[in-house]
């Protein structure tokens, strides 16, 4: 049944507009329209704030109280999922990090059959790891780190279900296989690495298109050694994505890459860990126990261990802290994630043909309500 939202301000994708109601039918957009052209015949719901295209998150490790890598299962996929949707986030990708065994796999399964079962929000899967630089490991354990083999090729690019995206160390994975992975359809980003300017350049024409949460887990740029900080905000044509919790990355800097890159091209991502959308303070992350103290998870030895961020929180720092208008701010939410993964025909913009899944915000940015394909869910 078709269903018109007005009252609210629109912002389409590209820029804000009034006066303006959306109708959802079946699922997808029908039509943006002024709110006295709705067709009598279409039912109406009237809301107030600003409609949105629902945010979009590459990297989500956990939530609800659950970890991704400990809950390889569609149920595991679709707690992570409604824990975020309190926060916006209509689209996301679970992220499975570095691992034991055939850990990967049943992950991969997992992803397959929440989409196959109808988890809302899932778009695919995020594989980060074990294909990393353990000189710059950050959280994940270097005992699971190794390099890419047949089998691992073949699981990965067996995935049909949905997008994948593999993060990998270029100088630890042949430019031929980054090849192979981008050829059969899967998204390759750089991350965990420390790879020269000759080692991306060589990836970057095999395939790689993005850079996983920029600044970390990377050496710094400098002077005559650019490296992946300095190859990510050189490349107009690669997208980046970043933490903006302000504990993984200082603002002056996130502003300094944003004014280098564009905010195009970069995606707002959370690296988000169990306690999102709980009261959690503590978890163990394959044996290692995790706190939370002052906004920050860490482990014993002061390690950051992914974040609590939400969406919603990060698009508000976005704005807030770093000063972006909030065009800028949500475009980084949702557009630019969707075209990172080729998804930007279906995903992060507000028009006729696109999917219904939207997100709600109050004056304060705050999410009073969400759609995924549609169906109205609730805020947090």
């Amino acid at each position: 049944m078709a269903l018109a939202l007005a009252g609210a301000r629109i912002f389409d994708g590209t820029r804000i507009v009034d006066g303006q109601a959306v109708v959802i039918d079946g699922g997808r957009i029908d039509a943006v329209l002024p709110t006295g052209d709705i067709p009598a015949a279409v039912p109406r719901r009237t809301v107030e704030g600003l409609i949105a295209p629902g945010f979009i998150d590459c990297q989500v490790n956990g939530g609800g109280g659950v970890l991704f890598n400990d809950e390889r299962s569609a149920a595991g996929i679709a707690a992570i999922g409604a824990a975020h949707r309190r926060f916006g986030t209509t689209g996301f990708l679970p992220t499975f990090i570095t691992d034991a065994g055939d850990r990967m796999a049943e992950a991969v399964a997992a992803a397959t059959a929440a989409i196959a079962s109808g988890v809302p929000g899932v778009l695919g899967i995020h594989i980060e790891g074990p294909f990393l630089n353990p000189e710059l490991k950050g959280v994940h354990d270097p005992r699971f780190m190794r390099p890419i083999d047949e089998d691992d090729v073949a699981l990965l690019t067996s995935f049909k279900a949905g997008r994948m995206l593999v993060t990998l160390a270029p100088e630890m994975v042949p430019a031929a296989t980054i090849a192979r992975l981008a050829e059969a359809g899967i998204v390759v980003s750089a991350g965990h690495t420390v790879a020269s300017d000759e080692q991306i350049e060589a990836a970057r024409a095999a395939g790689l298109t993005g850079f996983t949460h920029l600044f970390n887990a990377m050496p710094p740029l400098a002077a005559r050694a650019p490296g992946p900080v300095g190859a990510a905000l050189d490349d107009p044509e690669t997208w980046a994505g970043l933490i903006v919790d302000l504990h993984h990355v200082a603002a002056a800097s996130l502003r300094v890459a944003i004014a280098a890159k564009g905010w195009q091209k970069m995606m707002l991502v959370t690296d988000a860990m169990p306690p999102v959308g709980t009261g959690l303070r503590r978890f163990t992350l394959q044996g290692r126990a995790v706190r939370l103290a002052d906004g920050r998870l860490t482990t014993e030895d002061g390690t950051l261990a992914g974040s609590v961020l939400d969406m919603a929180t990060a698009v508000r720092n976005t704005v807030g802290a770093l000063g972006l208008p909030l065009e800028a701010a949500l475009h980084m939410a949702a557009r630019a994630p969707a075209e990172f993964m080729g998804l930007g025909h279906e995903y992060g913009r507000i028009a006729p043909g696109y999917h219904a899944s939207l997100v709600l915000l109050d004056d304060g940015l705050r999410v009073a309500d969400t759609w995924i394909d549609g169906v109205a869910g609730e805020g947090g």
